[in-house]
């Protein structure tokens, strides 16, 4: 099991910064399984800040929750960039949320090919009316749960960076 204490600052850090802002929160994961939601929460005060989590760990879920396109799907798989991108902007859609992260990738330990590596995570952050970000990071197969926790740690990185944007905007 994937131990969430090495990014609970990180995670203290996105609420405290998102209640300071006024905003909220939605997660689309995939390879994280509902971690990320699930570490933002185990912080007192989330309540304010995460106004929903999509796990979407099937195609069906990212298409049928996110409205991800099946044939983006079909055309470039449920890891790829584009992917990612639609998730956060289908989380942001289908909530009340004022900004997303979204997760796709290859934990292992299995899964893989040689295009698709295990540890070949897409990441996006997105803000309702504005843009959205995408990352890409092979961490390896560097094991199950430490390609989790080293997801988690950037997509909430990401989110944070992003809250911090938001506040510096006219």
């Amino acid at each position: 099991m994937t131990d969430l204490g090495p990014v609970l600052p990180l995670a203290r850090a996105v609420v405290v910064d998102c209640t300071a802002r006024g905003l909220k929160i939605a997660t689309a994961e995939s390879c994280t399984g509902g971690l990320i939601a699930g570490v933002l929460t185990e912080i007192a005060g989330s309540s304010a800040v995460v106004e929903r989590g999509f796990v979407t760990y099937s195609d069906e879920a990212k298409t049928g929750m996110l409205g991800v396109p099946k044939e983006l799907v079909a055309a470039h798989g449920a890891v790829s960039e584009v992917v990612a991108i639609a998730m956060a902007e289908g989380a942001i859609a289908h909530s009340l949320a004022d900004l997303s992260v979204a997760v796709t990738g290859i934990a292992g330990p299995g899964g893989g090919s040689a295009e698709k590596p295990v540890g070949l995570v897409h990441f996006a952050v997105a803000v309702r009316g504005g843009a959205t970000i995408h990352a890409v990071r092979r961490f390896g197969d560097i094991g199950r749960s430490e390609v989790r926790l080293a997801t988690i740690e950037l997509a909430l990185t990401m989110l944070r960076d992003l809250a911090r944007l938001q506040a510096a905007a006219p």
